[in-house]
């Protein structure tokens, strides 16, 4: 009977323990993605002003601090959910800070995040406030680069569990996703005003799984691979940067040509780190088979 009445609290327990500080990390990246794609939906459906200019609140409500209407729930709702991601990275670089047994890179990716972070948020206030594209771009490159960082961070906490397997697969991922994100681009050849805020709320999210999947095979292979497979891999991740760039640019024709030269590119680094990474995988495996 006692077993029986104390059996939920330590299965609640048992599930806690087992939540440990990568698990922290990955939630948060999850979080800081979710704010992204959130505020891109908020500027394709142009309901970035929606809330009529007010900043942190809305236009209903009491005291205003709830939307009014479908645009403006769509900013609103961005904004509820970066809160939660900024709770988040604070609560991530505390913990890195705090805790012995996290590597002093992560404390120091995720503290430069948390450190970003008051700036992402006095910027997300000027798109409201002022509205310019220069302030626009600005507010979306540093939410990539605290993406970035935590990301790496979060590739770096998991890294010891992650195989020469994992690496294959991230860069197959990114194999199958650029296409996707060269498709979904206007600046291929699609009017401007077919650009629907679906189309541009999915390649965005490719973007960041391109993004993700380099980090991912860079990192990985950096310490599961040697010679040239390691140099393909490495180049990925800077590649990726110039794709989301040139992509992003999507009402300029002038950046067709270098936005396909850099899918090309990346495409061809994609296929090379595959290719040598399996080579050498199978070499190692050659070695061990060998070895007396």
């Amino acid at each position: 009977m006692s077993y029986d009445n104390h059996a939920p609290d330590s299965r609640l327990r048992s599930l806690i323990d087992r939540f440990s500080y990568p698990h922290l990390l990955t939630a948060t990246l999850a979080l800081v993605a979710a704010t992204i794609l959130l505020g891109v939906a908020a500027k394709a459906t142009g309901s970035g002003l929606a809330c009529e200019a007010n900043w942190p609140r809305c236009d209903a409500g009491p005291y205003n601090l709830l939307p009014g209407s479908m645009p403006s729930f769509y900013e609103w709702f961005h904004r509820f959910v970066s809160m939660f991601a900024g709770f988040a990275i604070v609560g991530s670089a505390l913990a890195a800070w705090r805790l012995p047994n996290v590597d002093r890179r992560v404390t120091g990716l995720v503290v430069a995040g948390m450190v970003l972070t008051p700036i992402q948020v006095a910027l997300g206030r000027e798109t409201v406030q002022q509205y310019t594209m220069d302030i626009l771009s600005l507010h979306f490159w540093t939410a990539v680069t605290i993406f970035t960082l935590f990301l790496i961070a979060t590739v770096l906490v998991w890294a010891p569990r992650l195989t020469g397997t994992h690496v294959t697969g991230a860069l197959a991922l990114g194999i199958v996703a650029l296409p996707a994100h060269v498709a979904l681009s206007p600046v291929v050849g699609a009017e401007i005003s077919s650009y629907s805020p679906t189309m541009q709320l999915i390649q965005y999210a490719v973007a960041l799984t391109l993004l993700g999947a380099a980090i991912v095979a860079a990192l990985i292979g950096r310490r599961r691979f040697t010679g040239r497979a390691v140099t393909s891999l490495l180049a990925a991740p800077p590649i990726v940067v110039v794709v989301l760039f040139f992509g992003r640019q999507a009402a300029n024709p002038a950046v067709e040509i270098p936005y396909l030269a850099a899918a090309v590119a990346l495409l061809a680094t994609f296929v090379a780190g595959i290719v040598l990474t399996r080579r050498g995988s199978a070499s190692s495996e050659t070695s061990d088979t060998l070895s007396p």
